[in-house]
């Protein structure tokens, strides 16, 4: 009777979010929540991850709710960390199980990283119908695993259809895009970060959590990239490294360990210089941005360099290997900035790559699922 209550009294639309570590897990699932909301706004949504990750400091400040479990990764490398992860994930199943008790989600979506696999589990004992978010072309080892509770497996690239075994969850629907960029003017984005819009900016990314290789070449070619007196820069160094390199911002040179405000950051940039990340590919390529993908030589089945790779042979991007970054990051730089004709056509092919529709479109499923499952 108790159960039967619950299930009567529950809203339709409870919708839980998990996923994050990183923006490019993060962001996505913050997409479709943005979209979730706006299709339906008496939807009751709820964030779940890690209480010392980017998620933490992001998800209320959007006005979600947020719910943190203690849960870590497991490292490859040798750790004493790695002896307290049996306890970790334990007690990240029962925190998870008593929050999807307590919250009773409809569905339940996973957007990738460690914390994503208790917390739904948790969701999927209470009976949510469970949808995983694959940003990546080689899919992360959580979603793989999470395959056989799934009902649906949205997918950024057509490649990573064969690391899944059953293909009648799989939709190949884009990597969703917050719904809150391409509203600025370049007057209005250049202003928030105290920069003059007549002069070029170049805006530098290594993700939220920073790139050595980039923030090195970086700080060494800094003086002869702004030695002209027409070029700013806006460069997030990740919060790894902010310490390290927040000295050297002056007057038209701003460094973040951090970039909340994407929207401005993007709104008033010339010229990109960033790891080839799936989400930074979705949003650079939304708003037909040009850009210098540096991919990370540090993930699975090298990815990110894959990824960069078809959208250079398109005419999309320029892409440079992290070990020719020493030697070919200035002159790349210096010649994109001075030839208005090349960013118009890098901006043109990389939006080829766009998929606007994406976070309409898992949206449109999550509301569907719920619908079933009510």
């Amino acid at each position: 009777m108790y159960w039967k209550q619950l299930k009567k009294t529950a809203s339709k639309y409870r919708i839980l979010f998990t996923g994050g570590g990183t923006g490019g897990h993060l962001f996505p699932a913050v997409a479709v929540a943005q979209k979730v909301r706006e299709l339906q706004p008496d939807a009751d949504i709820l964030f779940v991850g890690t209480g010392n990750k980017i998620e933490a400091n992001v998800v209320p400040k959007l006005g979600y709710k947020f719910r943190s479990i203690w849960i870590s990764g497991f490292r490859r490398s040798l750790s004493l960390q790695n002896l307290l992860f049996p306890v970790k994930l334990l007690v990240s199943m029962l925190q998870s199980l008593a929050i999807s008790m307590s919250f009773k989600p409809k569905v339940a979506i996973g957007s990738g990283a460690y914390v994503t696999g208790p917390a739904l589990w948790g969701a999927s004992i209470m009976g949510a119908k469970i949808m995983l978010l694959e940003q990546n072309s080689y899919p992360g080892i959580t979603n793989r695993m999470l395959e056989k509770k799934a009902d649906e497996i949205h997918l950024s690239f057509e490649d990573s259809k064969k690391y899944f075994r059953d293909e009648s969850k799989l939709y190949l629907s884009g990597n969703p895009v917050r719904v809150d960029f391409g509203n600025m003017s370049r007057e209005e984005s250049a202003a928030e970060f105290g920069f003059d819009a007549n002069k070029k900016i170049l805006l530098i990314l290594g993700g939220s959590l920073g790139a050595g290789s980039i923030n090195n070449t970086v700080a060494d070619k800094l003086d002869e990239i702004t030695q002209s007196g027409q070029v700013q820069v806006l460069w997030q160094t990740g919060k790894n490294y902010y310490e390290q390199y927040k000295i050297i911002a002056g007057e038209g040179v701003k460094i973040n360990p951090f970039i909340e405000n994407m929207n401005a950051a993007y709104s008033c940039a010339d010229l990109v210089i960033a790891r080839a990340g799936a989400t930074t590919i979705a949003e650079t390529a939304l708003l037909g941005l040009p850009v210098v993908f540096v991919p990370s030589p540090n993930v699975a089945e090298d990815h990110q360099y894959k990824n960069a790779k078809s959208i250079e042979d398109a005419g999309g991007c320029v892409l440079i290997k992290d070990s020719a970054l020493q030697e070919s990051l200035l002159p790349v730089v210096s010649e994109l900035l001075n030839n208005s004709n090349e960013r118009a056509k890098l901006s043109s092919n990389i939006k080829k790559f766009s998929k606007p529709e994406a976070a309409d479109v898992i949206a449109g499923r999550v509301l569907a699922l719920a619908d079933q499952n009510f």
